[in-house]
């Protein structure tokens, strides 16, 4: 089975369970951020949805992963027992060009490489520090003032009233409830990140097209899980509380129709997502993109 498939099995396998792995994969208290390196820096893209899914499945509560030599190199020993997660490492390479690929210069080609990591709940000996999980932070029933100026920077045409929340691709603005409206603060924000992932599919910014036609078809569940892995991305990196995300269960079968038609599809949605997040951020197109472990 190669890496495409057994991700997109396990993800299916999760939502036909009505779990979203990229909702509540700190059972264990390890909080609703991103997944870490050995050295503090954080997975992305699909990476960060294998890793939130074992650790949902096992109830992790480090948010650390290495790899053995590194768990060895930290003076730690996985247990005898313990079984690996495979990661993926996206590279770039070049080899000499065939004749009919036009002349004898390089030519660049992407290749996939797994790597298998352990979590800190797995490994006997490392520093306090890897055991420690990331608190949740308790509820909030007020504006946030480092959220809203990320939702400044964005520049984005935000505009408040009714019952809906949506983004108008034809008139570039994205509607939303009052603020009063939601339970708090971090709900939000959440859905506000939502909307702001689909704002960032217009031609003017990612031209992103998931093949939408019309609502409720498969490009419209495409686009919408797209929206929804950016919100997650987005919460975590910017704190939110783990619970943050609505349970959106209208858009699961359409997730596993698509996921089930196209076994690299939870590849492509993560990656647009971790694109639209980048974006939303203000990295630059390409910045720390490679995932290694």
């Amino acid at each position: 089975m190669d890496i495409y498939e057994k991700v997109t099995q396990s993800v299916v396998q999760l939502l036909e369970r009505g779990v979203k792995p990229w909702t509540q994969p700190w059972s264990g208290g390890a909080g609703g951020g991103m997944p870490l390196r050995h050295n503090g820096q954080g997975y992305r893209g699909i990476n960060v949805l294998i890793l939130w899914g074992q650790a949902q499945e096992a109830g992790y509560s480090s948010a650390y992963w290495m790899t053995y030599r590194q768990a060895q190199v930290l003076g730690g020993q996985v247990r005898k027992g313990e079984h690996s997660t495979q990661v993926v490492y996206y590279g770039t390479a070049a080899r000499d060009a065939e004749p009919e690929e036009g002349g004898d210069g390089k030519k660049l080609f992407r290749f996939i490489r797994t790597f298998s990591v352990f979590n800190a709940g797995q490994i006997d000996g490392l520093p306090q520090r890897f055991y420690a999980g990331q608190p949740a932070a308790a509820p909030v029933a007020e504006r946030i003032p480092e959220l809203e100026a990320f939702v400044r920077r964005t520049g984005a045409d935000i505009r408040y009233g009714g019952g809906r929340a949506f983004y108008r691709i034809d008139q570039d603005y994205i509607q939303m409830p009052e603020f009063g409206a939601f339970r708090d603060a971090e709900q939000a924000y959440a859905t506000l990140n939502h909307e702001l992932t689909h704002w960032t599919r217009a031609e003017s910014r990612l031209n992103r097209d998931m093949g939408r036609k019309r609502w409720g078809d498969e490009g419209y569940a495409a686009e919408e899980l797209v929206a929804e892995l950016g919100a997650a991305f987005l919460g975590a990196e910017l704190g939110l509380r783990p619970d943050h995300i609505e349970d959106h269960a209208a858009y699961i079968a359409g997730w596993l129709k698509v996921l089930k038609n196209d076994r690299r599809f939870i590849f492509v949605a993560a990656a647009k997502a971790q694109e639209a997040a980048d974006y939303l951020l203000g990295r630059k197109a390409g910045e720390a993109l490679a995932d290694a472990a």
